[in-house]
């Protein structure tokens, strides 16, 4: 995370969270405020990007059995919210139920609801930033 440091950018890091559901899958979004994402949060220093993504899911999420079956491909947003980079995965759950906790930081959760949903529906969702990461994670699983 020098680089990080020496930029003075925060690395942000999730995944595109997905299940299989009667014969397709769903996509895991989360809401906070107006806006649906995927889960991801802060790259700590000295922490890897993907374990980044895994200790953020499981966090907002509780998920815990993650699998990534795509490897560490990964996409990247560009600079928002006061300069911050968002990287995703592709990850893979066979969980349906997730719960979504209380961040001891915030004492609240910093997700208000959670929805799995298709394809079409997580493109209605989104909102511009976070779409062409959806379509990534599509092309990269031959949807």
């Amino acid at each position: 995370m020098a680089q990080q440091r020496k930029t003075g950018k925060r690395l942000s890091s999730g995944a595109v969270v997905v299940r299989e559901s009667g014969g397709g899958l769903r996509f895991l979004l989360l809401r906070a405020f107006d806006h649906w994402d995927f889960p991801k949060g802060i790259v700590e220093d000295g922490e890897e990007p993907l374990a980044a993504a895994q200790r953020e899911i499981e966090e907002e999420t509780t998920l815990c059995d993650l699998e990534f079956a795509w490897g560490e491909t990964f996409i990247e947003t560009g600079p928002y919210s006061r300069g911050k980079t968002a990287r995703y995965y592709i990850a893979r759950t066979f969980c349906a139920n997730i719960e979504l906790p209380v961040n001891p930081e915030l004492g609240r959760a910093e997700h208000s609801e959670y929805r799995w949903v298709d394809y079409d529906e997580a493109i209605r969702l989104t909102s511009p930033r976070v779409r062409p990461v959806l379509q990534w994670a599509a092309n990269v699983m031959n949807l």
